[in-house]
């Protein structure tokens, strides 16, 4: 390749070609021909030569002669040059769902007062990433206790938001799914007739699961928050229209499946829903409250088996463990939180004491103040009390120093079970 600074150079006239004289070097840019000179071709030759060196350097191209008037015309902006394009995005989870490349999960739960669903595809072995959720209170059990019946309106809510669940399902590649109904379709006299309208009407599928598969999926769900120190727990899940309670022994030969340390269990007939139906949920006094927690003690007072853990009760690694809205509504309360937030609650530790004073304080609230707190707000206001009557009555007769709150239940419980028997951590990620 040429050098731009020496290509083109014409010798000074009158030196010997190819050389320049030693006392006067060449100039790398000689003058022009005399005016006089009759060699035109060599002034057209160097005007060439001159524009080409000037080209070479990026310099303009005109030739201003001394003295003129002209002005060098405005120099042309060059086109800025497009930076390089940026590396594609690393891809996400969401978007492989999107293109099929991942195995998807789903589970629904619709329960007496919610109606939620879970999707998420399997990680390291035992967990899982969610990829979507939905969650609406539905209230499907709202009248249950009076009528026998679930109502029109209550259908019609609960159906509508399992089309939305549908529609969420019908978004990803799910290849294996359950879909469950609990205690409102177990005990409504049209329980079997609503889930024939979900069929026509959503083309979801849904069963009614008993209430042994109901705790034990609740405890599937739970398994990651009982820590390899603890020796018993008594873990619980406060619904609607029922609520679940299992006793758990993990002192001895401890399984990475915690289902298989329940040595007992009960469900109770009774939930947030159907207490504050019989009892009030709007002006509760403290009189009443303890109505409440006295009726849920005898239910549990003819539990068979409730001293099944008795011997562990006194062991530092015994404690209960929580799984519903009525807990985890209280531990939003109890951290003074603007708003709900899953990552906070789940998995907290709380005291005795710090339970105790969590409960006087909202027992003691108005309606209009429930309303106002924001993790219980309108939805759940007329609940709440309820659900602290039920947690009172687990607590007096299983005394424990600390309770552990789980955000989480029976969708994790199935979406943990599908995956093991769809050997999904087994063969590195679920079929494909």
């Amino acid at each position: 390749m040429e050098d731009p600074d020496s290509a083109g150079i014409v010798p000074v006239a009158g030196a010997p070609s190819g050389k320049a004289d030693a006392a006067e070097p060449v100039s790398r840019h000689p003058a022009p021909p005399a005016s006089g000179s009759n060699d035109t071709g060599a002034q057209d030759a160097h005007r060439k030569n001159r524009k080409r060196r000037k080209r070479r350097r990026g310099r303009s191209p005109f030739v201003h002669t001394p003295g003129s008037s002209a002005e060098r015309p405005p120099a042309v902006a060059k086109a800025p040059v497009p930076p390089p394009a940026p590396p594609p995005a690393p891809e996400t989870t969401q978007t492989r769902n999107r293109l099929g490349s991942l195995p998807v999960y789903a589970a629904l739960d619709l329960g007496t007062n919610n109606c939620r669903l879970l999707m998420a595809t399997p990680t390291r072995p035992g967990q899982f990433r969610v990829v979507d959720a939905f969650s609406r209170i539905v209230r499907l059990g709202e009248g249950l206790t009076a009528s026998g019946r679930l109502s029109e309106a209550a259908m019609d809510r609960a159906v509508e938001a399992l089309k939305t669940c549908a529609g969420k399902l019908s978004q990803h590649r799910v290849v294996a799914s359950r879909l469950i109904a609990t205690e409102a379709c177990r005990a409504a006299d049209n329980g079997r007739e609503f889930l024939e309208r979900v069929r026509n009407e959503a083309g979801l599928e849904l069963e009614i699961v008993d209430r042994q598969t109901e705790a034990r999926l609740a405890v599937s769900g739970c398994g990651s928050l009982v820590e390899p120190w603890a020796e018993g727990v008594v873990l619980f899940d406060i619904g609607g229209g029922s609520t679940e309670v299992a006793l758990i022994d993990c002192s001895r030969d401890r399984s990475r499946r915690l289902a298989r340390h329940i040595v007992d269990w009960t469900s109770l007939r009774i939930g947030v829903v159907s207490l504050a139906e019989r009892h009030g949920g709007h002006e509760v006094t403290r009189a009443t409250f303890e109505t409440m927690v006295g009726e849920v003690e005898a239910l549990l007072g003819d539990f068979a088996g409730r001293n099944a853990v008795a011997h562990l009760a006194d062991r530092t690694g015994f404690h209960l463990l929580g799984t519903s809205g009525t807990v985890t509504t209280l531990a939003g309360v109890h951290l003074g939180l603007a708003r709900y937030d899953r990552r906070r609650v789940d998995g907290l530790w709380l005291e005795s004491g710090e339970v105790d004073a969590m409960m006087d304080k909202v027992v003691g609230w108005s309606f209009e103040e429930r309303v106002a707190n924001p993790c219980i707000g309108a939805d759940r206001a007329d609940l709440v009390i309820a659900g602290c009557a039920i947690l009172e009555a687990i607590r007096r007769t299983w005394p424990a120093e600390r309770l552990r709150v789980a955000d989480r239940g029976l969708r994790e419980g199935m979406l943990i079970e599908l995956m093991a028997a769809d050997g999904a951590w087994r063969h590195g990620g679920g079929r494909r």
